[in-house]
């Protein structure tokens, strides 16, 4: 998959794409869904697989104080975005300038002269141009205008919900995390560096690995505070762990962390910069212990309901494997 920035980056072989365009944070089913029909598309074509997308977010530039919390990383996005098949991304840097361009505008240099496209998927709500002008109606009769097909995707909708970004980060926020992982297709997942904590695990409860707090202009979307069973990858293997969000108020008010206990390391320090943890499901709320040996002994519980689940899991995998499921 080839990544471009630049508009003199386009490679100058491109001669027909079939492209989907959006901000695609958190490339959730729905997403999935046009990036798997924009590859069907661009292969029975011959052409190529394309997707365009912006970095910052629009909303940062424009108004960072109603910006939403991202769900990923750019890095991430791009990643899950290559895993459906595309070929080509456009990370085309979002400025108050290109904001600025009518819908007509916006079409004719990014779709027609850029991309060179001859069909564009997009979902039923895409907006497009200066103050959002363009709807689906306008990118239809702009297309027929320039040769290029235009296909409305239907909404998706899983259980009677509708499948959003703005849905993941509410069911995120009321820690209702499987339902959030149920529309992203996959656990809801946070990743980042690994810092070191105020040493109270270590000395007082258990040892965690931290989670370096996230920079504050591109703030991401954590569950809510609580206690959940996670995966933690880190340093090339995934561990059974049991991870808190939350401000450790039996300690005193702290900062927002997010800390992971590594159920199956016996093995002392582990040495690794990042770590990424994938949240399964919710134990509890956080809450204040009357000391530290009695908020280890709830740590001890939390992990034993987790290891619980953690076997009820296997047990469904390995029925699955092998066909009685």
């Amino acid at each position: 998959m080839q990544i471009i920035r630049q508009p003199g980056e386009l490679p100058e072989t491109l001669s027909s794409s079939i492209v989907t365009i959006g901000n695609f944070d958190g490339v959730h089913l729905g997403h999935q869904a046009l990036l798997r029909r924009v590859v069907v598309r661009a292969r029975t074509a011959g052409a190529t697989a394309a997707v365009l997308t912006f970095d910052p977010h629009p909303t940062q530039v424009l108004a960072p104080e109603r910006a939403p919390k991202l769900l990923t990383t750019l890095p991430e996005k791009l990643r899950l975005i290559e895993a459906a098949g595309i070929d080509l991304i456009w990370v085309r840097p979002f400025t108050r300038e290109l904001s600025a361009m009518s819908p007509a505008e916006f079409f004719d240099d990014a779709l027609v002269r850029g991309l060179c496209a001859s069909a564009i998927v997009v979902g039923p709500n895409f907006r497009f141009g200066h103050k959002q002008a363009g709807d689906v109606n306008r990118l239809a009769e702009l297309g027929r205008s320039k040769g290029c097909e235009v296909e409305v995707m239907e909404a998706l909708r899983l259980r009677g919900q509708m499948v959003s970004s703005s849905r993941v980060r509410e069911l995120a926020q009321l820690g209702r995390i499987h339902q959030a992982g149920r529309l992203l297709g996959r656990p809801f997942s946070v990743s980042g560096a690994i810092v070191a904590g105020s040493g109270i695990g270590r000395t007082q409860t258990v040892p965690t690995l931290n989670l370096a707090p996230f920079d504050p202009r591109f703030p991401r979307q954590l569950p809510k505070t609580g206690v959940y069973v996670t995966y933690t990858h880190v340093a090339g293997a995934t561990h059974q762990s049991v991870t808190n969000v939350g401000r450790k108020p039996t300690f005193g008010e702290h900062d927002l962390t997010v800390e992971s206990f590594l159920l199956d390391y016996r093995d002392g320090r582990i040495e690794a910069d990042e770590m990424e943890i994938q949240f399964l499901h919710r134990l509890r709320d956080e809450r204040k212990f009357p000391d530290a040996t009695t908020l280890k002994a709830q740590i001890i519980r939390d992990a034993q309901r987790s290891m619980t689940l953690f076997r009820r899991l296997r047990v469904i995998q390995e029925s699955i494997n092998a066909g009685t499921l």
